[in-house]
């Protein structure tokens, strides 16, 4: 089995269980330093992000987390990105700032990659896009840059567009 294949088959299981990328590498690499590695997957993998997804996310995932929801061809995207990674640079304590591609998945999505200064992790779509926007919020009106701002209880902050300095200063407040 090769490589490629193998990284493939561990990024869609760890997915598909909902366990962190980071946590399933460690287990496979029991010597190496997971910090060193973290830098390199984000440029590497895509994650898939189906219908169930946003719930698992809300629930499991990481506190304070921003998503920013972005298509191929989004022009002002990389520029809603940018508020958030300026929002964090100063913090010891970096919020994931993860990018979810609607379009495109695999070596197409991490094209975009490079767009996303300080990204923690790229998903893309995998189903049928209406139903998951649906999980996502039922009143998005598939519009991009679409973010969500998740603070360190678990309450959500959604807009279209870059976030305001109020909505940054309140996702990051402390709980």
């Amino acid at each position: 089995m090769n490589s490629v294949f193998k990284s493939t088959a561990l990024a869609i299981g760890t997915a598909a269980l909902g366990l962190s990328a980071s946590a399933v590498w460690a287990q496979a690499h029991p010597h190496a330093h997971p910090q060193g590695h973290a830098k390199a997957t984000t440029q590497r993998t895509v994650l898939p992000f189906d219908e169930t997804t946003w719930a698992h996310a809300l629930q499991h995932g990481p506190r304070p987390a921003a998503y920013l929801f972005t298509t191929s061809y989004c022009s002002t995207c990389p520029a809603a990105f940018a508020v958030l990674h300026k929002a964090v640079q100063q913090r010891k304590d970096k919020p994931e700032l993860n990018a979810v591609m609607m379009d495109v998945a695999g070596p197409q999505a991490l094209r975009h990659a490079s767009h996303f200064k300080g990204m923690t992790q790229m998903y893309a779509f995998d189903g049928f896009e209406p139903a998951i926007r649906q999980a996502v919020d039922p009143a998005w009106p598939n519009v991009t840059p679409y973010v969500v701002l998740v603070d360190a209880k678990g309450q959500t902050q959604r807009v279209i567009g870059p976030p305001t300095p109020v909505m940054l200063k309140r996702w990051l407040s402390p709980a």
